[in-house]
């Protein structure tokens, strides 16, 4: 008789369900990881058993677990095992080549010194470090320094020698060796040619050695349980290469995996899995293939975003494209194919337009029913843009917390402004949109985030593009339901309904009943995942 007796039962709770048939509930039950019904206290009583674990949750709010559908956990991992040179310990390009020269004085020299973090937009003299600077901190260790964006950095001779880089060398396809007036690298990389360094390609492994297994899998284990003390329960890694699906398998295989993840494979990875013939869905309800990531174009932190007018004060500076059109066609049209999701980050309305067009060509080469292809950032938007991205099925995952963290920023992109992160315009044109913090390039607190879409509003108080204000129940919902349905996955997460897995978060206060600019203080209290607590 005990078998439809529940392993946890939650009551006397403000659960805020996402289920749009029963959007309010007092509490729930939970058997085998998933729950088994939602309603009152007095209903779900009836569910408690001997071994029944029973929280009585006295009015605190509970939510769906936070899905943020593009984040890089394993390239944080990464970035954790570097030296900070964040905000908070740089305020000058002379605080870097200090703190450099520390860690190289206590470093075997010809070993590599990597730096991350740095933001140019927060340091006296607003630049990237140059590699006679960096020489400074040392000429015996290889240095390379990223920046916060993540698509350009600074490297110093000895890197470049190393590289094999030097005046005469010619610029990647899709990336810049920066050069100065007299034509003298200065050291700094851009896009592809910064990529070199840190990811490589599938035929030469990154300049810049990885970090070594058993420290890189405990460093990906505790970006994890960061995010699941912020109330994250699932997260789309936005770029794998081989050795993360490893490290993500090696927690998993251990049972330290805390929360679920799916992964969308770097392009320069599809030739083996379309050999394979892996497609979208492969694993299970922990770890699983999401898909395929492409690039397109920059950055928005970076001023590298590709754009169809130029940057405000220059006359013919449009960013940085990464790829050929006739190149990404052929790309998007191979994993299209294989039945592969489609990731592509595009930030620019120029680099959107080239999406677009490729994910149009071989949908009328092969049409293929709910492809769900994505545009990554999706950050400059007309509604020409607009109309097509509803036209052709597709989903977005724009920036969530970009307006908070880098609000100085976008003086660059003037009046464009208004059709940035343009949450507003795509609920209102109807497109399926999800959320990606895109961390560490921002921060990922879902909270932080919801406030952002709501507010508009920089960490300085700069209000910016309020046209594309949101209101607290639609972040909501774009941070559950909109992130699973972004990754396939709605009708097993993304609201607390009978059926589901049983994943939710426990809030220390109701984030649709505080005052708005009071909601990224909110406390996560408890994060569970198939039931179990997490955090």
């Amino acid at each position: 008789m005990g078998e439809w007796k529940a392993d946890l039962v939650i009551l006397n709770a403000n659960v805020i369900t996402m289920n749009e048939k029963k959007k309010r509930a007092e509490a729930f039950a939970v058997k085998d990881g998933k729950f088994i019904a939602v309603g009152t206290s007095s209903e779900i009583e009836e569910f408690i058993g001997r071994n029944t674990k029973v929280l009585d949750l006295n009015g605190k709010t509970v939510i769906p677990g936070f899905i943020d559908a593009h984040i890089h956990p394993s390239l944080a991992a990464k970035e954790r095992l570097k030296v900070d040179l964040g905000p908070t310990r740089v305020k000058s390009i002379e605080d870097v080549i200090r703190i450099l020269k520390s860690v190289a004085q206590r470093t075997p020299p010809g070993q590599w010194i990597q730096g991350t973090n740095y933001d140019d937009t927060k340091v006296k003299e607003k630049r990237m470090p140059t590699r006679w600077e960096l020489d400074r901190a040392s000429k015996e260790h290889p240095i390379l320094v990223s920046h916060v964006s993540l698509h350009l950095g600074s490297v110093n001779s000895k890197a470049l020698e190393i590289a094999g880089i030097t005046k005469d060398t010619p610029n990647p396809e899709g990336g810049e060796f920066e050069r100065d007036t007299r034509g003298e690298l200065t050291g700094v990389v851009k896009e592809i040619a910064y990529e070199l360094f840190t990811i490589g390609t599938a035929e030469r492994p990154p300049i810049a050695p990885p970090p070594e297994r058993k420290r890189y899998m405990e460093s990906l284990e505790e970006i994890l349980k960061t995010f699941a003390s912020r109330g994250i329960t699932t997260v789309g890694d936005g770029e794998i290469v081989p050795e993360d699906i490893r490290a993500y398998q090696d927690l998993y295989q251990s049972g330290r995996l805390p929360i679920r993840v799916t992964m969308y494979i770097r392009y320069n990875f599809l030739d083996p899995l379309t050999r394979l013939m892996i497609r979208t869905g492969f694993g299970n309800e922990w770890l699983k293939i999401g898909g395929i990531k492409f690039f397109v174009d920059g950055a928005i932190a970076g001023r590298t975003a590709y754009l169809s007018q130029p940057y405000e004060g220059t006359k013919d500076y449009y960013g940085i494209v990464t790829i050929t059109q006739e190149k990404l066609n052929k790309l998007v049209l191979k994993a299209h194919k294989a039945d592969l999701q489609i990731h592509t980050h595009a930030n620019g309305d120029r680099a959107i337009e080239m999406v677009l067009d490729a994910y149009e060509k071989a949908l009328e080469e092969y049409p293929r029913e709910d492809h769900r292809h994505t545009i990554v950032h999706c950050t400059v938007v007309t509604h020409e843009i607009l109309k097509r991205i509803k036209r052709l099925g597709c989903v977005v995952l724009p920036f969530t917390t970009y307006i908070y963290a880098h609000g100085e920023k976008m003086s660059a992109y003037g009046s464009r402004i208004s059709m940035m992160f343009a949450f507003r315009s795509f609920l209102d044109y109807g497109i399926p949109v999800g959320p990606g913090s895109d961390y560490p390039c921002g921060p990922f607190d879902p909270l932080l985030a919801i406030q952002t879409m709501v507010t508009r509003k920089s960490a300085k108080g700069e209000v910016l593009g309020p046209e594309q204000r949101i209101t607290v129940e639609e972040a909501l919902w774009i941070y559950t339901m909109g992130g699973a349905y972004a990754l396939f996955e709605e009708n097993i997460k993304g609201s607390i309904e009978e059926g589901k897995l049983a994943d939710f978060v426990v809030l220390s206060e109701d984030p649709t009943k505080v005052p708005v600019e009071r909601i990224k203080d909110i406390k996560v209290e408890a994060t569970f995942v198939g039931g179990k607590k997490v955090y």
